[in-house]
């Protein structure tokens, strides 16, 4: 290892989510990033209660990491992806500043990438804390070929460090994907066989 790759910070990705559950999009966005912005790794953080979703009934914590792991340890993954568990660990609502704080006294030395969605960017500033966030990550936000990267007002007006992710049209969704499984249809277009083959053993989001 040259000392100048040695000296580097170690570049990490923060792909925070419920992932209720994880799809191929979802492993489409983390690759893009991995590849895009050199990371030496992207974490998967599993919400344990995601505040943003307070009002949905969701699969249990337990189940959406594992589904994770599935994800990331199967077919299309890479030994760069991590499972973070933190926020299923931690009691009450899972905010991303507590635990982006907590990763980084942990490792000092890391430079973080937020990734996101452009549908997250745009609601960023509701974010508890988001100021303090821009202050310790940088933006990885994922635009189609042909879209512009659309910043609110209020993070435009902060100092802050946003890339692009250039990725394709992607149509797969959670909202697709549970109901699917809910009609009993073949999800593992979705989610993958793996995934699939975990929601049909556990039943997760079946009608009955």
């Amino acid at each position: 290892m040259s000392s100048s790759h040695s000296n580097r910070a170690r570049q990490v990705g923060w792909f925070g989510g419920s992932f209720d559950p994880v799809h191929r999009a979802h492993l489409a966005l983390a690759h893009a990033a991995l590849d895009q912005l050199a990371l030496d790794e992207v974490r998967w953080i599993v919400a344990g209660q995601p505040w943003q979703k307070s009002g949905r009934r969701m699969a249990d914590a337990a189940h959406r990491a594992e589904m994770v792991r599935l994800t990331i340890m199967g077919e299309g993954g890479d030994p760069r992806f991590v499972v973070d568990d933190r926020e299923i660990r931690r009691a009450g609502p899972s905010y991303t500043l507590d635990s982006v704080r907590e990763y980084q006294q942990e490792r000092p030395g890391d430079a973080l990438w937020l990734i996101l969605g452009q549908d997250q960017l745009a609601g960023f500033p509701s974010w508890n804390g988001w100021e303090e966030l821009v202050e310790r990550m940088g933006l990885a936000v994922a635009a189609r070929a042909q879209d512009e990267v659309r910043a609110p007002a209020a993070l435009l007006e902060r100092p802050h460090r946003l890339v692009r992710l250039v990725m394709p049209a992607l149509q797969w969704s959670s909202t697709e994907a549970r109901r699917l499984a809910a009609e009993g249809a073949d999800v593992r277009p979705v989610v993958g066989d793996e995934v699939a083959g975990y929601i049909a053993r556990h039943r997760l989001y079946s009608e009955n």
